[in-house]
């Protein structure tokens, strides 16, 4: 009788954990459908800011951070969140050819088809090297990713859940209608002072070329126009013709266009009245408050931002 029971019992939990994985409940939906945390939708509202609004990634080795950058109604971007890279491999300076392990430096562009679900590095997507000027160069490789498993040969690697929570953030700008973002990929913050620090580096001609997409983002917060001609990156031009350069041959005539330095709006606070000054918040809200036993919830996310022409799709995922 008892084991009779029992086994009524362990077949009734089957049952009900069956039913439900099938409804959508608990811990079963894949990695690349999961909402993004609550802890973070908290602090998009406190910027004002929502999932589906565009984005913009920056990412600088040796300070191993990458930033997310959104786009608000007003057309300029705004930080929304700076994560650790747990590893990536090779040091500063760009990647030159297959197998040399070194992480790229320099503008990319991702579209909806870079996104990787089912990478074997947990998830990713492919920041689209080699670009024009990489390919202009004679540069090689492929598969380059910001991916999980914290793990790297020439990607910038996060953890899992760092990793999680950065592909839902692009997954829902693709979502809103963006149609592809930008990547800018440095050795540092291309600050005066660094680039002194590093002036007899073989690679100083090249960060000073970044340096120009880096200080354009910084002084406008708008995303940088890019052109690739004369083996290096031209920054917010405008060309005779209206339309691109050839990347492999010498700069035509151009005129650099205005830059208009960005000034955040200000937001201001409704006034409060002379009467309700020094009262408690509850009182002045109109809402009143009971003694209440507090309850403690463990929250873990793990540890925590050219317009070049379209490059192929073509690009195999890992």
């Amino acid at each position: 009788m008892l084991r009779s029971r029992f086994v009524t019992v362990v077949f009734g939990i089957g049952v009900v954990a069956l039913a439900a994985a099938a409804s959508g409940c608990g811990q079963f939906s894949p990695a690349y459908m999961k909402p993004l945390p609550a802890q973070t939708r908290a602090l998009m509202a406190e910027k004002g800011m929502s999932e589906q609004q565009p984005i913009l990634v920056r990412i600088f080795k040796a300070e191993s951070e990458l930033e997310i950058w959104k786009k608000k109604d007003d057309g300029h971007f705004y930080h929304m969140k700076t994560y650790p890279i747990c590893a990536f491999s090779g040091g500063l300076g760009p990647k030159l050819k297959q197998g040399d392990l070194q992480a790229p430096e320099g503008f990319y562009v991702v579209d909806a088809d870079l996104l990787n679900p089912r990478s074997k590095y947990h998830l990713a997507f492919n920041i689209g090297y080699p670009n024009a000027l990489d390919r202009s160069l004679g540069r090689t490789g492929a598969n380059l990713m910001v991916h999980g498993d914290c793990t790297s040969a020439g990607c910038y690697a996060m953890t899992d859940a760092v990793m999680e929570e950065i592909y839902i953030v692009a997954r829902e700008a693709f979502a809103g209608g963006q149609e592809q973002f930008q990547v800018h990929a440095f050795p540092f913050r291309m600050t005066a002072a660094q680039l002194a620090a590093n002036r007899e580096n073989d690679w100083y001609e090249f960060w000073l070329n970044l340096k120009e997409g880096y200080d354009y983002f910084e002084t406008t917060r708008l995303a940088p126009r890019f052109a690739v001609c004369g083996d290096h990156y031209v920054v917010n031009a405008a060309f005779p013709s209206g339309k691109y350069p050839n990347p492999k041959q010498a700069c035509p005539r151009y005129r650099k266009l205005p830059v208009v330095a960005f000034k955040p709006s200000k937001q201001k606070k409704p006034p409060m009245s002379q009467a309700s000054l020094g009262k408690p918040l509850g009182s002045v809200m109109g809402l009143s408050f009971g003694s209440i036993t507090p309850v403690y919830q463990a929250m873990t996310l793990g540890p925590a931002t050219p317009e070049l022409p379209k490059t192929s799709k073509s690009k195999k995922k890992k």
